[in-house]
Order: C-alpha cells, then structure tokens, then sequence
C-alpha cells in the first residue's frame, strides 16, 4: 500500500495518483462528532497521557484490509480499506461489516521510519485489538496477543529493513462462541447484548526508545505519611540504572527521589493538595531513566494524593470515605459505546463530552460497564473530577459451565481455559488501569455471569492491587468475605433488600427509565426500558421521584448508588442522553439538582 495523502476535499484521499471517497457504511444515527473525523489523520491526539514520549508516529489511517475464512493464508490482494481505528462492523471504519469466529480479519499498511530515529529502538504500540492479535512486519511475525481490552507493545527493531516497511496484522474473534472477555458484545445484537467488535479500535502508534526503557509509571498515594510511592517498571534493568521521579506543582518542583531498579520512588509531599471531584488536582511528574550518568529515557506522567477507604461510621453502617471523610459516591452506568464507532469515540473531543455532561449532571462517579476505556479516557476522568468503578467485562461460559444456585457459587466451574483465560485477562486490565487515581473500585464479576471462585479472586484482586476497593459481584452473589462491597441491583426503584453490616452496601444498579426519541433510534422496532415514558417532563418527575425514594435508605445503610445509564445504546432506550448524543432526555437542572441531593447526603456525617 502506498503512502497516503491528504487531498482538498474533506471526505477523499489519494493513493498514489489515485483518489476514492472514504464514508461511513450503513445507514445508522451518528453522532454529532462523526463529520468530524478526518480520515487522513483519525484521532490524531498522544494515546497515553499518564506516559508520554516526546517522539512518536500515529499510524492511524486507511489501511488494507480482507475477511477471509480461518484456514486461508494471508492475502495477496486485499478487498478494500478500513479506518483504523475503527471496528470493522462499525460505521466509521467504512467496511460495516460482520467478521464471526470461522473468519481471520487482515490489515494491511506499510511505513517508514523516521531517519532521526537511527540508532533507537522503535516500539510498535497497539492501544487494543479484539480479540487474538497476530503482527507481522516485512513478513516475520513479531507478536501475538490475546485479549481485546488492552495496549501491546513490540520492539520491532530487528525486523526493520531500509526504506518502506511491511505491517500485517491477522484478527480472530469469536465473540460469543470463545470463551474470551467480550462484556455486552455477542454475535446477534438484541436486548442488553450490542454488536460485536471485531479488530483494531485504538490507535496504533510507534515510538523510539533506548534499549532499556520505561515500561510504565505506576503511582500509590499515602495521603496520612505524605508520600507518594512510584513504581518504575523497565523494559531491561541494569547494574548502574538509576530512576528519577520528579514531582511538580505549576512547573515548581515539589519533591524528586532517584532510586535503583530493585526499589519504588518514595517522594514526600508536604502539606500535599488533595484530589477529589470537588477539586481535581494533579500533580505533573517528569520521570527520566539514567544509566551510568546519562538521560537514555524520559516521559512525562502525574499523579494524585487521595485516598479511597472504608470505615464504620456512629451507627454502625459502614461507609466509603475519600480522603478519609464520608462521601456518598453516585453515577451514571456508563457503557461506552457509539453508534458510528461502537467502541471507539469519533474524536478525543467526543470521548470527553460524556465525562463532561456526567459532571454537569450532579455526578461524581461513573460505573465502567463490561467494558475497559482507551487511557485518554482514565485521563480525561483523572482531570475532571470523576470517580470511576471499573469493571470486567464478562467472560462468555465456556463449554464446560454447570448450573447455578444463588447464594452458592461452588458448582459454578469454568472450562480451565476459560477460568485461565478470565485471570489473564483481569490482571492485564488491571495492569492497564493501575496509573489512574480516578479508579477507586475494581468489580471482577457482574449478575453472576461467569462468577466463579469467588472469595479466592477477590482476595487476588486485593492482595494486587490493596490502594482500592474490590466489589466482588456487582448484583451477582453474595459470598460472605469475598471483597468489601455489597451491591443490590434492583429495577426501577431503588430498594434496601440486602444488607452486610461488615460491607459497605450500594446500590449497583437501578432506574433504567425508558423514552423512545423518534429519530434518534438505532432501530425502529424492539426498542425497550425497564419503564417507558412519553416526554421529558414524565421521564424528569419520575426520577426526582426515584431520587426521593433513595434518601431515606441513605441513612438506614447504602453509601452509593449507580443509575442505568448514560446513554441509549442500541436497542435500550433508558439512557439520560440519545444514544446519538443529540438530545437530552430530562430536564438538566432538575436532573443536577436531585442528584446533588444524593452526592451531598453524607456531608454532614461524623
């Protein structure tokens, strides 16, 4: 494939001497940011905030691309392009096609590598890929990486030759015929269960390094000893690498600790200001890699001092505390999909209008829905102010699952490559996650699907990661010991049915309030809430109502609740938003006031 070029209408490129039209396929609703996208540079902005390298590459773009059965060889000609990084059923990556577990997906592109990077090592970056990955450059592959959710890297250095190079890479997804995480995604939408996702849908990217280098900045606040504890992981320590973390308040230097490889940073930050919704600060940090004397990396990154706990407050109810005070935490359920590019967001500007409208709407938190986020995204919360509980997304059964009981998960028993395939999984995103001081709680399981071993993968998930709290089963089954947090779904009206005095209780899910918006549908039939409303106005009373029905069950135990849902998503149409984003569905004041009501309802406990 040749190099491409950007010509003077929006919507046309050139190959070549060659010009074709790029559009988008299929005749959904978009968004209001998908005319937006510019196919000759489609998310153009750095990927990885928490870790950025001044140099870098997007290879974003129109790449080749074929759908050709699992057992054919890679192709010789391709059947078109694509717009990575956009899922191939999607909209926007111009194909709109459907991939299923009997077919591969290949890509296609070929690039030079910048003459200033000579004598570097270059990193090839993939943000995510669903599901298995295998990369090939100049023929030779260089990587194979299986799970949709998370960043790859591969040095591809070796494997370089002069001039242009090759890069193919081949995709299998199974969907629901795997066993593999693919949260709401199954091979025939309808309900609660969305189109597939097939392929890249984050950006590729590449970037020059040393040899040995940063492979992630990984922070620990310790708000009550004022320090911040950071963890430098290096792609191949050596005798004589030293790490410098340097921590800044507006450019001013606050604190700098060296240490070796063998040991985290440990900086101490006096009089330290503290993050929270209310007053979202962070700290900017400048993290160089020395060897023998000399710079051979630097990123920049930051960091947060907070604290996420719990405590048992004067009646005996335990709480969730910020920063060592009550706060009572509320959000939207938030499932990040769109209807032009399903997982991936038109633009950068569109990924951060939703945190934006979940804040203006009196949130303070978001449920991260059976779905992991690109890192502009964790950022974009780390900045604005937003609470984020993280799930994972659910691991389809496997073939070996046996019937449930509730309240028992012992017969519950994976596949061993489905239970292998879940902790693989699970740590790589928490792994991915780990640098963002927005995530306070983690969620390994969902409503009993796919819960297994319960109690045991909540004490790994804790003993990995002891800095936040662990929500065993969000509305699945209550095991007694497993995690911190015991969390009721109930539907619409929130409801007291359960309570643990030795957990923290929270109302995981509720509400889904349905309204149908003529032309703003992703289907025109089968639409569907958990309760239907004909305008704004019904929907807006309906959900005071439902606010006031949850006051009082503040006080008797809940310490946080999460509404279904930030937006319409296919076929449901209980969202606060269109799933187009074009329409908000109740009034906004009211929504800010009522939900305020609730953030602000441990204020004043002591």
């Amino acid at each position: 494939m040749l190099k491409l070029k950007s010509t003077l209408t929006a919507g046309m490129l050139a190959v070549g001497s060659l010009a074709f039209a790029w559009s988008p396929a299929g005749d959904h609703i978009s968004s209001p940011w998908a005319d937006k996208v510019d196919p000759a540079n489609p998310l153009p902005e750095y990927p990885r905030p928490v870790m950025e390298r001044q140099n870098w590459v997007n290879l974003n773009g129109l790449w080749d691309y074929s759908i050709l059965p699992t057992g054919d060889p890679a192709p010789q000609s391709y059947q078109g392009e694509i717009l990575v990084p956009f899922a191939v059923e999607s909209s926007l990556s111009g194909v709109g096609k459907t991939v299923g577990k009997d077919n591969n997906l290949w890509y296609h592109r070929e690039f030079t590598v910048p003459s200033s990077w000579k004598g570097q090592n270059v990193m090839l970056n993939f943000g995510a890929v669903d599901y298995k990955a295998d990369v090939y450059v100049n023929d030779i592959k260089v990587a194979e990486h299986i799970g949709g959710f998370v960043p790859f890297s591969v040095d591809i250095t070796p494997y370089l030759k002069q001039g242009k190079q090759s890069l193919v890479v081949k995709v299998w997804d199974p969907t629901d015929a795997g066993y593999q995480g693919i949260g709401k995604q199954i091979s025939k939408p309808n309900g609660i269960w969305y189109t597939p996702v097939t392929g890249i849908w984050q950006t590729v990217w590449m970037e020059p390094v040393a040899a040995n280098h940063i492979e992630a900045v990984n922070t620990v606040p310790d708000i009550d000893n004022g320090t911040l504890t950071v963890d430098v992981p290096l792609s191949a320590p050596a005798a004589g690498s030293v790490i410098e973390v340097i921590a800044l308040d507006g450019g001013k230097t606050v604190a700098t600790a060296k240490t070796t490889p063998a040991f985290p940073a440990v900086l101490s930050i006096a009089d330290a200001k503290l993050w929270s919704p209310d007053s979202p600060f962070l700290y900017d940090m400048e993290v160089n890699l020395y060897e023998n004397g000399k710079k051979i990396d630097s990123v920049k990154s930051y960091a947060a001092m907070r604290k996420i706990s719990t405590r048992r407050d004067e009646n005996g109810v335990m709480r969730m505390q910020l920063n060592n005070k009550d706060l009572f935490q509320y959000g939207p359920l938030d499932q990040g999909y769109w209807p032009d590019g399903l997982y991936t967001a038109p633009t950068d500007e569109a990924l951060l209008y939703d945190i934006k409208k979940t804040k203006d709407w009196g949130f303070n938190m978001i449920r991260k829905h059976m779905k992991v986020e690109p890192a502009r995204w964790y950022t974009h919360c780390d900045r604005e102010g937003i609470l984020v509980w993280q799930d994972m997304p659910r691991i389809n059964k496997g073939p070996k699952w046996v019937t449930f009981r509730w309240f028992d998960d012992t017969p519950w028993y994976p596949s061993e490559a489905a239970e292998a395939n879940f902790r693989h999984e699970w740590k790589e995103i928490m792994d991915f996650c780990r640098p963002y001081p927005s995530i306070v709680v983690w969620t390994p399981f969902n409503e009993a699907w796919g819960q297994f071993k319960t109690k045991e993968i909540s004490d790994w998930t804790k003993a990995y990661d002891p800095s936040r709290l662990v929500n065993s089963s969000s509305g699945g089954n209550h095991i007694p010991g497993a995690g911190e947090i015991v969390d009721i779904h109930h539907y619409p009206n929130p409801t007291l049915s359960f309570y643990d005095g030795n957990n923290v209780t929270v109302l995981g899910e509720f509400g889904g309030l349905g309204l149908p918006l003529e032309g703003h549908l992703w289907q025109n039939d089968k639409n569907w809430g958990y309760v239907k409303y004909e305008n704004a106005g019904q929907l807006t009373d309906e959900y005071v109502k439902l606010i006031d029905e949850f006051m009082p069950l503040v006080k008797r135990g809940y310490s946080a609740g999460v509404y279904t849902q930030t937006t319409d998503v296919e076929g449901e149409v209980n969202g606060i938003m269109t799933y187009d984003r074009k329409v908000m569905k109740m009034d906004e004041k009211r929504l800010h006031d009522a939900n305020q009501r609730l953030v602000h309802s441990l204020d004043n406990n002591k």
